[in-house]
């Protein structure tokens, strides 16, 4: 059955005011609870996504071997420096030692050939006017090659006639006094002194002059 003219017109001018009307709004406790959820959930995804990842006890160990490693092999390097170090120390120290038995392996030779340099220096010196030409040019001629077969072995004479005293090199035998000297000069040679390659072999026997009294 059709509705009446009148009827239509009467609902479309009530649904045109329906929807004039305002429509409802929230309300502010429900907005802050909406707010509140969205925090939370805003926070715990910083709390998931800041967490510390676990630690893996695989890297752990391996970091600890590395280290461990690394100190044996300073370790290593520090003991193989002073092996070497020490090696060379003994190898200077043998070389030394093989230097001063070269020099001085003739040291006890030397000190029983000096008698009979002494010998022959007296024995020149003592030699009258009535000793013959050849005998005397033959003692000097000993005595000559004594003293060049010593120097060439590196033995040298100890002279110090008019020299300070010098307790290392010279033995006093004797005290004079000598207005004419210093103190402590050697005013005379009873006998000389020798070294072996610098090295004292037998002090000079000498007299030393001492202030006059």
């Amino acid at each position: 059955m059709a509705k009446d003219p009148q009827t239509r017109m009467d609902e479309e001018l009530e649904r045109s005011e329906h929807d004039a009307e305002p429509q409802a709004e929230p309300l502010e406790g429900q907005l802050d609870e909406a707010s509140a959820d969205t925090d939370e959930q805003a926070v715990a995804d910083e709390d998931v996504g800041g967490a510390d990842t676990p630690a893996d006890p695989e890297a752990e160990i391996l970091a600890a071997k590395v280290d461990e490693l690394e100190q044996a092999l300073s370790e290593a390097k520090d003991q193989a420096l002073r092996t070497a170090a020490e090696a060379q120390n003994v190898r200077r120290r043998a070389e030394q030692d093989v230097e001063k038995a070269r020099k001085f392996a003739l040291e006890k030779f030397v000190k029983e050939l000096l008698p009979v340099v002494d010998s022959l220096e007296k024995a020149l010196e003592s030699m009258g006017e009535d000793a013959s030409e050849a005998h005397r040019e033959g003692v000097s001629m000993t005595l000559k090659l004594q003293l060049d077969t010593l120097a060439k072995f590196g033995v040298e004479s100890v002279e110090p006639q008019g020299e300070p005293f010098d307790p290392q090199y010279h033995e006093a035998m004797a005290m004079v006094p000598n207005p004419d000297l210093e103190p402590n000069t050697v005013m005379d040679v009873m006998q000389k002194g020798y070294l072996l390659n610098g090295r004292l072999v037998r002090p000079a026997m000498v007299v030393v002059s001492q202030a006059a009294k």
